[in-house]
């Protein structure tokens, strides 16, 4: 899944304006102009639109955890970790909205996808691991979905 499309899910889950998402980027200490911000929340195909690179998707996400749970002052700022794929963005999205396993359940079965445990549990894997399972687009696009019919109720 292109990282704009899971840009623009997030903005829309949490209802939030091109100055509050520079705002997040701000937060992981990465700048970013309200021109190339529209040009990656742009449609795929219009123009204008650019794809948003695996750099700026880290640092959005790692944002956006700093957003929804606060800095930890103790400990040094998360490292971005390079390539981002769907499990990554899976991982960061539960980290930043503080989600349990029943959660993650729920928010799948909202969205008509729902997974045994186990297949859950091999998403948050490391690669390389017997049993990591990588995150397909239809997972991370129901997941999304899901996280929207959840959260968008409460904004």
């Amino acid at each position: 899944m292109i990282h704009n499309d899971v840009l623009r899910s997030v903005r829309y889950t949490l209802d939030l304006h091109e100055t509050r998402l520079i705002e997040l980027f701000a937060l992981a200490d990465y700048p970013v102009e309200r021109e190339q911000l529209d040009s990656w929340l742009s449609p795929e195909g219009e123009e204008g639109f650019e794809p948003c690179p695996d750099e700026a998707m880290a640092h959005f996400l790692n944002g956006l955890v700093i957003l929804r749970r606060g800095r930890d002052e103790t400990r040094p700022p998360q490292p971005v970790e390079l390539p981002v794929n769907n499990n990554m963005v899976m991982k960061k999205l539960r980290v930043a909205f503080e989600l349990k396993d029943d959660d993650m359940h729920k928010i799948l079965a909202a969205a008509d996808f729902p997974l045994s445990k186990p297949e859950l549990s091999a998403l948050f894997r490391k690669k390389g691991h017997k049993n990591y399972r990588p995150a397909g687009d239809q997972l991370l696009r129901r997941f999304l979905r899901g996280l929207a019919l959840r959260f968008r109720e409460q904004v």
